[in-house]
């Protein structure tokens, strides 16, 4: 175990390593934040000046160098444009993004859940065809295209909930929330609903594969045997051995959420982190860019590594196989 523990470690390191080599050059070597940040009427001066200041005057290895460099120290650059250290910037977003991914996720859950385990136990029915048709809508319609049709009809038609924006917050342990507002949630509905839509189907789908593989146990039949109830055996012996591979692969989901959710918040106006770096891409404020991407490559290559690690404690058959591989 200490030996897969330590290659998986490695591989991870590598993956961030390479991942920060193409996100720097690729973020660095596109457009002038100077043609941006200084004023139109600026001379050449005040300009060689301001690209001093931000240390774009320097060849672009030695730009590298030393963001690797501030990087191992924990500091990803300060943005051009508010004058603070990206990570700070980003952070200062977190909380709203975290709390609409975590809502996209109770909604991912609670729709897709009851919807695959109906289908799973009645897959030739019409209920249950219909079920598995509708959620292929779900991975079909782009995301900002349910998100206007939400808002034409919410907001627009029916006008019963807030457009865009993010409402009313209060302070909890030192983050500011608004799903613990009347006024915050009615804000997080739509674009939590707009977020949840296509991983409730892959939801759906997941449930309702592993509900029919269920139903086909002995443990199943047995239960059947004995006269217990359909009820009982469904919430008993079915949810809870097929919601394994459900939590699964919601674990990771969340990841791509957080990471993901630009789209989203860009038609809600919500102000996230994937708005911010909507906003950061407009303005060339390149820390910001790198800062977001990173710690995305980050989160994802933990949640991957802790994954990776759980099911090499409960199955030694995982760790056995890498190394022979």
């Amino acid at each position: 175990m200490l030996v897969y523990l330590i290659r998986r470690i490695g591989q991870s390191v590598l993956v961030v390593a390479v991942m920060a080599t193409l996100v720097f050059l690729a973020v660095y070597a596109v457009g002038d934040p100077v043609a941006i940040l200084a004023n139109p009427d600026a001379d050449e001066q005040e300009i060689q000046a301001i690209t001093a200041r931000l240390g774009l005057d320097r060849p672009l290895w030695e730009q590298f160098g030393v963001f690797i460099w501030n990087a191992l120290q924990g500091d990803l650059g300060s943005s051009f444009v508010y004058a603070q250290p990206a990570v700070e910037v980003i952070l200062q977003r977190f909380p709203a993004t975290m709390e609409l991914a975590l809502v996209a996720l109770i909604f991912s859950i609670l729709l897709g859940v009851p919807l695959g385990v109906i289908a799973g136990l009645k897959p030739e029915s019409l209920l249950g065809r219909s079920i598995m048709t509708t959620s292929i809508f779900g991975f079909s319609l782009p995301n900002f295209w349910l998100g206007l049709m939400l808002i034409l009809l919410f907001a627009v038609q029916l006008r019963w909930l807030p457009a865009s924006g993010r409402g009313e917050t209060v302070e909890i342990l030192g983050l500011q929330l608004s799903m613990f507002t009347w006024d915050g949630l009615r804000h997080l509905f739509l674009p939590a609903l707009t977020l949840s839509l296509y991983k409730a189907s892959l939801v759906i789908r997941i449930a309702q594969a592993g509900t029919r593989e269920v139903m086909l146990q002995d443990y199943v039949r047995f239960a059947r045997a004995k006269g217990l109830s359909r009820n009982r055996i469904v919430f008993v012996h079915v949810l809870k051995n097929m919601m394994i591979p459900v939590v699964t692969v919601l674990g990771l989901e969340l990841g791509s959420m957080i990471a993901f959710a630009v789209v989203t918040e860009t038609v809600f106006a919500y102000p996230g982190m994937g708005k911010l770096l909507i906003d950061s891409i407009n303005r060339l404020d390149r820390p910001v860019i790198v800062a977001y991407l990173m710690l995305t490559v980050v989160v994802f290559v933990i949640i991957n590594l802790v994954v990776d690690l759980l099911y090499a404690a409960i199955d030694p058959r995982v760790r056995l196989t890498e190394s022979k591989g």
